[in-house]
């Protein structure tokens, strides 16, 4: 679920070859149409318009399917295309091929790291400027992670950071500050952590890493999520919710301005009319993860197949369980579902064949990615069978939740539906709005989901960790326990022996998908995109994400 990269040190040259980063994962509650004082708003059709000029300001205008809400990453765990473009981390992750990417400094010129591998030590950039102007420095960092951190913040993306020690005192309410981060100077701060843990630089190298300004993130409160500022290459000019957010390069950027002037986002929920717009230039970046049906198409047409960029996703689809509502607290039920789902068949008549089922919980390309898993046969009889077992000879009834924003999520739910009928299992769709949607996952009482899980950095923990940790299987509503697997998943995060950590790692997953059937997983699939001619160096992010930094393109 995230963006992340870095680099240094005699500890680090173990991780970097292994280390990859790069930011997603529920959408927030509705934001009110805003606009800064910076820039005055432009409307959606002026914005459609720009797309197809080639005179003027030099535009890149993207589809979204919904809009975020906030472009907070502490307080989202999906949407990070506004995250990725406004804000810039400690270390970022530069993808320099399909499924690879290298960690390089960003707002940090260089770190140390201690002989113990507990403390890493952060040399600032000079001389960085927010969009508001203000001097970056060491206060905005130490501000920016304990914010993270307070209870109050009730951020969804504290497994990011909650390695560093005092950190779960912090988010317990039992301490005012996190001992483990400190100021040393303007242009140094130390994080020293409670235990020492390999992929520390791929953490905050992900979106949940983006560095705020202390004093406008204070000032502006619960505003700062619409109206954000960053030291990041484009500052937001305008947001209308539900239209589009149009944002424009920034001067100040450290790294030199883009190559481009305008990028705008525009909210375009429905797929069809996503490639429509396309079609007519009224966008220059078609996601053809919103318009699968459409690949085929695209293909064969002399116009755009060789507009087609492909790039690996290092992600999971999959379908939760949670395992304290009956009649999931059968592990009978829970292996009946595992295999009452024609995984193939998903893949073919959705995503037009791109992609391969999945076995387990960790994608190929993934550090410790096990290929050896058997998977799980289409067999409803014998998933009948199961539930019998379980006590339900005639079936049982289940619930999938969804939010009312995700078209695309429906399809795959309906086709589920129907293949669990032909088991004995009578599926209801249920759509909720996304506020309530992500209010009953965090208290942990959400039935069954479907939902995916793409990389934001290459370690198994930013799977196994981020799911089946105690707080974040609550948090997602799996609700798993398992004694045995909690204890290995602290021992596996404080291992420095890469191997022996990814063989333990695969020991975990073994036993939550095939001993506890406590996880479903559905399939892995290639991500394409289709760009218009104008646009150039279109790079596909190491991780497949649909979010993506567009710093690097250029519009001609």
């Amino acid at each position: 679920m995230l963006d992340r990269s870095l680099p240094s040190r005699l500890l680090l040259i173990v991780f970097v070859l292994s280390i990859l980063v790069l930011s997603a994962c529920a959408p927030s509650s509705p934001a009110p149409s805003t606009s800064s004082s910076s820039a005055p708003a432009v409307s959606s059709a002026a914005a459609s318009s720009v797309a197809s000029k080639s005179s003027g300001p030099k535009t890149l205008t993207i589809a979204q399917t919904a809009d975020p809400g906030t472009a907070d990453p502490q307080l989202t765990t999906e949407e990070y295309f506004l995250p990725l473009n406004v804000f810039d981390r400690l270390v970022e992750a530069v993808t320099t091929a399909p499924g690879k990417s290298e960690l390089v400094p960003g707002l940090a010129e260089k770190w140390d790291v201690s002989a113990d591998g507990l403390t890493y030590t952060f040399y600032l950039r000079k001389n960085v400027k927010f969009h508001d102007g203000s001097t970056f420095t060491a206060d905005d960092v130490i501000y920016t992670f304990d914010r993270m951190l307070n209870p109050t913040t009730k951020a969804l993306n504290t497994d990011f950071l909650d390695m560093i020690g005092g950190a779960s005192a912090r988010l317990d309410g039992k301490a005012p500050t996190v001992s483990g981060l400190k100021k040393v100077d303007d242009n140094t701060v130390a994080i020293t952590l409670g235990a020492p843990y390999a992929p520390f630089l791929a953490n905050i190298a992900t979106p949940a890493g983006s560095i705020f300004p202390k004093a406008y993130t204070e000032k502006a409160g619960k505003d700062f999520g619409t109206k954000p500022v960053g030291t990041g290459p484009f500052k937001v000019d305008a947001w209308t919710y539900n239209s589009d957010i149009q944002l424009s390069a920034y001067d100040g950027y450290f790294r030199g301005k883009a190559k481009f002037d305008k990028l705008i986002f525009r909210i375009v929920p429905d797929a069809q009319t996503q490639s429509l717009m396309f079609k007519k230039g009224e966008l220059d970046v078609l996601d053809l993860d919103n318009a699968r049906s459409q690949i085929p198409d695209f293909m064969k047409d002399p116009q755009w197949k060789n507009q087609i960029v492909k790039g690996t996703r290092v992600g999971t689809y999959y379908m939760s369980i949670n395992s304290t509502l009956p009649p999931f607290d059968k592990p009978q039920v829970r292996q009946a579902l595992q295999i009452a789902i024609d995984r193939q068949t998903l893949i073919d008549k959705l995503y037009a064949g791109t992609g391969i089922p999945a076995k387990g919980i960790l994608s190929p390309g993934l550090a410790g990615y096990n290929p050896d898993l058997p998977g799980f046969a289409y067999d409803p009889e014998k998933a009948k069978a199961l539930l019998k077992e379980a006590g339900f000879a005639d079936g049982i009834a289940m619930t999938i939740f969804q939010t009312v924003d995700s078209p695309s999520t429906l399809k795959i739910n309906e086709a589920i539906q129907a293949m669990l009928l032909k088991a004995n299992i009578k599926a209801e769709i249920k759509q909720l709005d996304s506020a309530a949607y992500s209010a009953t996952r965090k208290d942990g009482k959400l039935g069954n989901y479907v939902s995916d899980w793409s990389a934001d950095f290459n370690d198994p923990d930013n799977f196994i960790y981020t799911f089946f940790a105690p707080k974040n299987s609550v948090a997602r509503s799996w609700n798993y326990t398992n004694k045995t697997v909690q204890d290995n998943l602290e021992k596996a995060r404080a291992m420095t022996d890469m191997q022996a950590r990814y063989k333990l790692y695969q020991d975990i997953e073994n036993t939550i998908v095939y001993k506890d059937s406590a996880f479903v997983p559905l399939f892995h699939l290639d991500h394409l995109f289709v760009v218009q001619p104008k646009v150039k160096n279109f790079k596909v992010s190491w991780n497949g994400w649909s979010n993506m930094p567009y710093y690097g393109i250029e519009v001609q």
